[in-house]
């Protein structure tokens, strides 16, 4: 059975920093890069940062570039957000998943709040 538990948000004030953290079991992370989402109500879910299967490279949307970092341990089947110089337009429910190539950003949105999975995230200005 594959269980996904992020952890670590809660309520920063603008230009906090606060670290999320996904640990899975269930299936092993090395095998997939792995991706961090967030959906802010009413908006689309964002495909907000993404690691290789090795963490070797990374990659981010604009918006949040060199104020994010996501990171792995295989070993311990986790993968990190650090999120830094938040923003109130930072405040959303995240989400991680492992990348299929396949499902789309929304997809694993609806899905995983469908499971009950995600850490909130809101920042006050």
């Amino acid at each position: 059975q594959v269980t996904v538990v992020e952890s670590g948000g809660g309520l920063v004030q603008s230009g906090g920093s606060l670290k999320l953290s996904c640990v899975v079991s269930g299936f092993t992370i090395s095998s997939y890069p792995m991706n961090w989402y967030r959906r802010a109500p009413g908006k689309a879910c964002e495909l907000v940062a993404q690691i290789t299967k090795s963490g070797g490279n990374t990659k981010y949307i604009d918006s949040v570039k060199g104020r994010f970092a996501i990171s792995r341990d295989n070993s311990k089947n986790t993968v990190w957000l650090q999120m830094n110089d938040l923003e109130p337009e930072d405040s959303a429910d995240y989400y991680c998943a492992a990348d299929d190539g396949i499902t789309a950003a929304q997809a694993i949105c609806s899905y995983s709040a469908a499971q009950g999975q995600g850490t909130q995230v809101t920042v006050s200005s």
